[in-house]
């Protein structure tokens, strides 16, 4: 088993939301204004919450 990073991983998640979005963004953009199903309502202006992520750390590292 290998020991992984607790701060790579939570980079590589970063990377991969980020990704998402971009392709969330550029989808919208291709496809034009559609209504979206529920469930699906998206805010793009979410900031990650730093308290719950060092939290995470702090417990993982524990």
């Amino acid at each position: 088993m290998t020991n992984q990073d607790p701060q790579e991983l939570l980079k590589r998640k970063h990377e991969l939301d980020e990704q998402k979005r971009q392709f969330t963004n550029f989808s919208r953009g291709a496809c034009g204004p559609s209504e979206l199903e529920a469930g699906q309502e998206f805010s793009n202006d979410r900031l990650p919450d730093d308290q719950n992520r060092m939290k995470s750390v702090e417990n993982k590292q524990n």
